[in-house]
């Protein structure tokens, strides 16, 4: 098995009982510079993975003991997102909708194109990390809001909104020369430069439809 990495390493999970195929398919991999880490079994893949770490698995489907399938709701119930892409020599059809429908990121049968696969880990790859972002983006954003006092968050989302400080100062009942200053300190504490940047965040919070952004009259 290869050494520890960092967090924010991707690593290509490879777990095939096959010896040779899974010798192969770890020195495919690494040759094209990813990282790899190879096990023989799907219980011994469970027991060392990290839930913080991100990449891939190429996963066998059929094995003795805890088969592909089996892995696969085990990582579902221990809440773990890596995209599996299955490889097997016998993919049926029905092996092949339930694990798909187990939400499955590629099939890929045995003898496999090189190329196929390694196309299929860097997509695979590519769109955990989207995801990884996404998510890491919307705690983020959280946060901020919460940071917020109340009369900040009373500011916020009419701000968000594109009314005025005047508008605002109506809605709440306090003067103009208030809103600027509670506008200025949203924007200091969200990190916005530019109105459109409050905007942004609510959307990605949830707070706001991009489509309808003020309240219909």
């Amino acid at each position: 098995m290869s050494e520890k990495t960092a967090p924010d390493t991707p690593t290509v999970y490879v777990v095939d009982d096959d010896a040779g195929m899974l010798e192969s398919t770890q020195w495919l991999l690494e040759s094209v510079g990813l990282h790899v880490q190879a096990y023989g079994d799907g219980r011994k893949f469970l027991d060392a993975l990290e839930e913080h770490q991100g990449g891939c698995v190429v996963l066998d489907v059929r094995m003795p003991g805890l088969g592909g399938l089996n892995v696969q709701e085990e990582l579902q119930k221990r809440g773990i997102k890596l995209p599996i892409i299955f490889v097997s020599g016998h993919a049926d059809v029905p092996i092949v909708v339930r694990a798909f429908k187990s939400g499955a990121f590629d099939f890929i049968e045995k003898p496999f194109n090189e190329q196929l696969l390694l196309d299929s880990v860097q997509q695979a790859l590519e769109a955990h990390q989207q995801s990884s972002h996404l998510q890491l983006g919307d705690e983020q954003t959280g946060e901020l809001i919460t940071a917020l006092t109340r009369r900040e968050r009373d500011v916020f989302l009419p701000m968000a909104q594109g009314y005025t400080s005047r508008e605002i100062a109506s809605q709440l009942g306090v003067s103009v020369k208030t809103i600027d200053l509670y506008r200025a300190r949203v924007m200091k504490r969200l990190g916005g430069e530019r109105l459109p940047d409050v905007t942004g965040i609510a959307i990605t919070a949830g707070l706001l439809d991009p489509l309808h952004l003020r309240a219909e009259p």
